[in-house]
């Protein structure tokens, strides 16, 4: 299995964010995994990570949550959308979701950016199916 450099979690549920960072570290599917709470933090990261800040590296794989306080997912995507496909370069993006409600499904295909959703916490089946879909 490739190994990415840098993975984004963006998810304000403390238990799945240490349970899939736990798993992808197991995993060895990345030497760098970073957290953050909601989609505010996720969108301060990235606009220094897509301006080459050190301490910011760009990542291969963003999950984000649909539903967070400060910023939900969708909220997030909205303003994702307005980077340019240069900074956005190859980063796969995957939504997690604890509640597939058919209007957050049928929402999502507003945003292409979004490859695909999986119900967290995520399974060794799907990081495997991820990687070797996308990488």
């Amino acid at each position: 299995m490739k190994e990415l450099n840098t993975i984004l979690l963006i998810d304000d549920d403390e238990t799945t964010n240490y349970l899939n960072h736990r798993l992808l570290a197991r995993m060895g599917v990345a030497p760098d995994i970073r957290v953050v709470m909601n989609g505010e933090e996720a969108l301060e990261y990235l606009e220094h990570a897509f301006a080459n800040v050190e301490g910011y590296p760009r990542p291969d794989l963003i999950f984000v949550d649909i539903k967070m306080s400060v910023m939900d997912g969708f909220e997030f995507l909205e303003e994702y959308q307005k980077f340019t496909p240069e900074q956005k370069g190859g980063t796969v993006m995957l939504m997690l979701t604890s509640s597939a409600s058919f209007y957050d499904l049928e929402k999502l295909k507003q945003f292409p950016d979004v490859r695909r959703h999986y119900s967290k916490p995520l399974a060794e089946g799907d990081v495997r199916e991820i990687m070797q879909e996308y990488f």
